[in-house]
């Protein structure tokens, strides 16, 4: 736990819809908790860190929302040092095209803005943070945005975009500062997805994955001799038959995504923790909280 949080930049990704974001915040709750001034970033204005924190969030602890398009004229501004100058560029409808269709363009600035957050004393401006976490975008696209700046650095040897992308590229493959934080959920094509994530960092960035969380786990409630007693089980009328039913249906769950957690372990090379899963609609500070004592604990 310590060398993670020790760390200046913490990437959360995982294939959509497993609980990133949940887990993102939870780690931020931890951080602030321990005395840390923690930056919780969301790439692409998802703005779902703040409903599910509330603000201001906890002392210690600002969230932040990343837009690509202001993070790409603060990155023209930077080039060009001059505000100027890049408000006359940055509203050309040539540069426009230009920057829409460059491949990895959006990839970079993002990466390049949430870079800037972990600085000690970021360029933009305001105050500094000890460890910036980000919400980062699904497997998929989360490698992309790891992979731009050592693409620009190739592309661009001389000059200042590629000795910026080079700076960013040194930062995040430094194991010393970034850390990558991979969230799953215990099912057959999430736990793919990991493996495979995994697998790519490692032979494309040469990054490693510092620890992979399965989140909503359901716990094993019966043992294999309770469940087939309840399977063998007589009388009691239709309601008692309902019941034991349910009981055995979500006993045959939990028995699924245990075997895809040990698949997991199995074939993942990173620490595998577990988070237990939240039977509400919708997850509050409260549970967040909650889950965080969790992490912590586990981690």
């Amino acid at each position: 736990m310590a060398s993670l949080l020790d760390k200046r930049l913490v990437l959360v990704t995982g294939k959509g819809g497993v609980g990133k974001t949940t887990v993102a915040a939870a780690l931020g709750l931890i951080a602030a908790r321990r005395g840390k001034r923690v930056v919780l970033c969301e790439v692409a204005e998802q703005k779902r860190l703040s409903g599910m924190l509330e603000r201001p969030p906890q002392e210690g602890l600002q969230l932040v929302s990343v837009d690509p398009e202001r993070a790409k004229e603060e990155w023209l501004r930077y080039q060009l040092k001059s505000r100027t100058l890049a408000a006359l560029l940055g509203g050309s409808g040539i540069f426009q095209y230009l920057t829409a269709a460059a491949p990895g363009l959006t990839e970079l600035v993002t990466i390049g803005k949430v870079w800037d957050l972990a600085q000690l004393e970021p360029r933009s401006g305001g105050p500094g943070f000890d460890l910036a976490i980000v919400d980062a975008p699904a497997t998929g696209h989360g490698l992309a945005m790891l992979r731009a700046p050592s693409t620009y650095a190739s592309i661009a040897r001389v000059g200042p975009v590629g000795r910026h992308a080079e700076r960013i590229d040194t930062f995040v493959r430094d194991g010393a500062q970034t850390g990558v934080l991979t969230v799953a959920l215990p099912e057959e094509m999430p736990v793919n997805e990991t493996v495979e994530f995994e697998r790519a960092l490692r032979r494309e960035l040469d990054m490693a994955v510092d620890t992979i969380v399965v989140n909503a786990l359901r716990p094993s409630r019966f043992r294999a001799e309770e469940a087939r007693r309840l399977e063998g089980a007589d009388g009691g009328g239709k309601l008692a038959r309902a019941a034991i039913e349910a009981a055995l249906s979500e006993h045959r769950r939990a028995r699924g995504e245990h075997a895809q957690l040990r698949r997991l372990r199995r074939a993942a090379g990173a620490r595998v923790i577990t988070l237990p899963r939240v039977c509400e609609p919708e997850l509050g500070r409260e549970h967040v909280e909650r889950l965080s004592v969790e992490l912590e604990r586990k981690l």
